[in-house]
């Protein structure tokens, strides 16, 4: 292994912050020359970030292979008819680059590979001989957010760890799928970060059951929410939360109110003198070409995701003022009795609440005293609240907290889903076909490299944990120009290489200042500074990046690299 010498390296450096970045990692990649732009959401990866990046997924390549998977690379652009047939060439949106081969046939760019991976599993895998099977890959993704931001935390081009499980039946997947829980759970671990495994909704993916793992950070831009108490913690869109009922309460007699000008629950509560939790919120949606008219407690909020699951819907949209007066219902002043033509959604909130103000569907009143069963009926009665913070715990009654996140990693029991849709069977133990079931794993390796930098950096710069430092050690001569020093810096930054070692020699015709300044912008985890003064001494001063401690060591290359080595797993353990 060869150290490399910086003044023939390319790693360009900014003093400055950079005015396009918001988040600490955005920030640091670029100052210290490990991405550079190239369009909204598109970035390359300079010497100093790929080495970083590499690291990240080495970790990853050892985790996955360790629970039985096999990597393989499958291709960036699909054909279209493939996603078709899944019906996610429609449910996928925008996101999805669509174009045309010369031939004339539709392909689109992958953002994921559930449609590739099970047309493979269709052309190979016959018998239950050959299940289970774990099939990865570290790949490039392209998907057109409309919102690229945060350097690699949100970005259109990216690079994913990709994994698809194979099975029987769903008992071997759930006798599967904690393994590749387990295994996250380590990688995130090695790479320096605490992450919060959180129950999550499947949305495009589909499946019976999913889990994201979150880092918390007033960065991110997913929330989450964690008990105080038992530890649960889900995604916010499908969070549950404890509600009062007062089912207790006697029923009265149905009573119109003149509200003139109380077109909002908070004006409606305030005129009438009641707390906004004894009101029925009326929320208007499109789905499945219906109108949806959404009841919940006038507190509450609807949780869109949960709304889209209990509907079986995914084109779920505000429905427009027409749309809600051909029920019969008045806008601002919207009621469930007396509507025809639409899907009435009751949150579980609302059948568990008595006496209740709703809208009168006329302008300017509302009505006292509206009760779920007595007064109007629902499709749907089920949980699409939002939970909020303060809320209770449903399994343990502690309190709820509302988090922000980065969501680093995605797992998925899809089940039969892209199978059925692709015709992806075996033969089982009997001889019958059965589609397979599948697992899906997602890891975004730059999102985890930027999630890295969120987690561990100072003012000055970078703390890179061990694991994933582009380099273990900087060696940093303080006067190049002679020529003792140099070629002493040269023969120890050698000796570490041979050691197995990452070394980058800082040979840079620069003050002491600069490359100080620089030492700690890059965050290597050891710095060993070498100058004509301390060899005068016969000492070398490390420098320990986490915390500045500096040790000088005898100038011996036995010992310095020992003393290195020493500090490295100190830092690591």
């Amino acid at each position: 292994m060869a150290y490399v010498r910086w003044s023939r390296y390319f790693l360009p450096t900014w003093k400055e912050e950079p005015a396009e970045a918001d988040l600490p990692s955005h920030k640091l990649m670029l100052r210290a020359g490990l991405i550079r732009p190239l369009a909204a959401g598109i970035y390359t990866y300079l010497p100093l970030g790929w080495r970083a990046l590499r690291k990240v997924e080495a970790i990853v390549r050892e985790e996955m292979d360790a629970i039985g998977g096999a990597e393989l690379h499958m291709p960036v652009v699909h054909p279209a008819e493939l996603w078709a047939k899944t019906g996610r060439l429609v449910d996928a949106g925008e996101i999805l680059i669509r174009f045309q081969d010369r031939a004339g046939r539709e392909m689109v760019l992958g953002p994921t590979h559930e449609e590739v991976v099970t047309d493979l599993a269709r052309r190979e895998i016959q018998s239950w001989r050959q299940l289970p099977l774990m099939l990865y890959q570290i790949q490039t993704k392209f998907r057109d957010e409309p919102r690229s931001r945060g350097g690699l935390v949100r970005v259109r081009e990216f690079t994913m760890k990709d994994g698809y499980s194979f099975h029987e039946d769903l008992a071997d997947l759930d006798r599967y799928y904690p393994e590749v829980y387990q295994a996250y759970l380590r990688i995130f671990r090695r790479c320096g970060l605490a992450t919060v495994p959180v129950e999550a909704d499947s949305g495009m993916m589909g499946g019976t059951g999913s889990h994201e793992f979150m880092l918390a950070s007033e960065h991110g831009e997913d929330t989450f929410v964690r008990c105080e108490g038992c530890g649960y913690a889900a995604n916010r869109e499908g969070a549950v939360a404890a509600k009062d009922a007062d089912l207790d309460e006697a029923l009265r007699a149905v009573e119109e109110v003149a509200t003139p000008g109380c077109e909002t629950i908070e004006a409606v509560a305030r005129a009438l003198g009641v707390p906004t939790s004894k009101t029925a919120k009326a929320v208007f949606y499109r789905a499945a070409g219906e109108v949806v008219f959404v009841v919940v407690r006038g507190d509450l909020e609807v949780n869109e995701a949960k709304l889209a699951r209990v509907l079986g819907a995914g084109d779920l949209r505000p429905a427009t003022e027409d749309d809600i007066r051909a029920t019969g219902a008045v806008p601002g002043y919207a009621s469930p009795i007396g509507v025809t033509g639409a899907r009435v959604v009751v949150d579980d909130s609302i059948a568990g609440a008595r006496n209740l103000v709703a809208g009168a569907n006329r302008e300017g009143f509302h009505l006292r005293n509206v009760n779920f069963g007595r007064d109007f009926q629902a499709s749907v009665v089920a949980d699409v609240a939002l939970a909020r913070d303060g809320d209770r715990c449903l399994r343990c009654g502690g309190t709820l907290r509302v988090e922000r996140g980065i969501e680093l990693g995605h797992i998925f029991k899809l089940g039969t889903k892209y199978s059925q849709a692709l015709e992806a069977t075996f033969l089982d133990r009997e001889g019958r076909a059965r589609p397979l079931v599948m697992g899906c794993y997602g890891i975004g390796i730059g999102r985890l490299l930027a999630a890295v930098l969120e987690a561990h950096h100072d003012r000055d710069g970078i703390v890179w944990p061990g694991s994933v430092a582009p380099f273990h050690v900087l060696v940093a001569v303080l006067n190049p120009k002679e020529p003792e020093p140099l070629a002493y810096a040269a023969s120890v930054a050698e000796h570490l290489a041979q050691a197995g070692l990452d070394v980058l020699l800082d040979d840079r015709e620069r003050t002491a200042g600069e490359k100080f300044h620089d030492a700690k912008l890059l965050g290597i985890p050891v710095l060993a500074v070498i100058g004509p003064r301390g060899l005068r001494k016969g000492e070398v001063d490390l420098e320990r990046r986490r915390d500045g401690a500096r040790t000088p060591v005898r100038a011996s290359l036995d010992v310095i690299a020992t003393s290195v080595q020493d500090m490295l797993r100190a830092e690591s353990s």
